[in-house]
């Protein structure tokens, strides 16, 4: 399994949970059908708008779909934290 740095954790201004990889593309991930989707332009792994789950659960989801890439998605002390709430970045990185 390969490891890859989490460069940035988002709430975009549609509402979704984005992750930026430092490294590694994702661009068949949509093949997995888990909802997880992949931003060809900026390089990002992305949720829909929130419905059902909150984000942090979306946050679950998305590092165990990118496992099932035989990538583990780990922070670093320079992951950047943009419009995260603070309960929200603490539950992540109690995880």
């Amino acid at each position: 399994m390969e490891t890859d740095n989490i460069k940035e954790i988002r709430i975009d201004n549609s509402g979704r949970l984005c992750i930026f990889p430092e490294n590694q593309k994702f661009t068949m991930i949509f093949t997995l059908a888990k909802e997880v989707h992949w931003d060809n332009d900026q390089y990002f792994l992305y949720s829909p708008k929130l419905k059902e789950w909150s984000y942090f659960e979306w946050y679950k989801h998305i590092i165990g779909v990118v496992k099932e890439c035989n990538v583990t998605l780990v922070m670093t002390k320079e992951t950047i934290w943009t419009n995260i709430p603070q309960s929200l970045k603490k539950d992540i990185l109690e995880t």
